[in-house]
């Protein structure tokens, strides 16, 4: 039986490896390494995206919150962070073309 709840234990995570192990989400090293930043936020994201889904009691939490952590990593073993776009600068990457992909509307121009 555990002596501290899921929030309490939440807060002593540091590093996506810290998650994975937690959550008993397996894992290559060599995968989390180099996207460790991308898979917690995807991880944070899928959170606040299916937030309305979660569970109230610790154990069925925990299962929902290693569902989408083992969804964010899965995310990253096939593919990488300019193709998944976690973050604003890989959105906001230069096109093929040479230009940037973002739109700036004309009043804030005007300023």
């Amino acid at each position: 039986m555990p002596t501290t709840s899921l929030d309490e234990d939440l807060r002593e995570l540091v590093s996506a490896e810290d998650f994975l192990d937690y959550f008993g989400v397996p894992y290559e090293a060599a995968v989390v390494q180099v996207n460790r930043l991308h898979i917690l936020q995807r991880f944070h994201d899928y959170l606040c995206r299916n937030a309305a889904e979660m569970p109230s009691d610790d154990a069925s939490r925990a299962a929902f919150h290693r569902k989408w952590l083992g969804q964010a990593y899965a995310d990253f073993v096939h593919s990488d962070a300019l193709t998944e776009k976690v973050f604003a600068v890989f959105r906001n990457a230069p096109t093929a073309e040479g230009g940037r992909s973002f739109f700036i509307p004309v009043d804030k121009i005007l300023r």
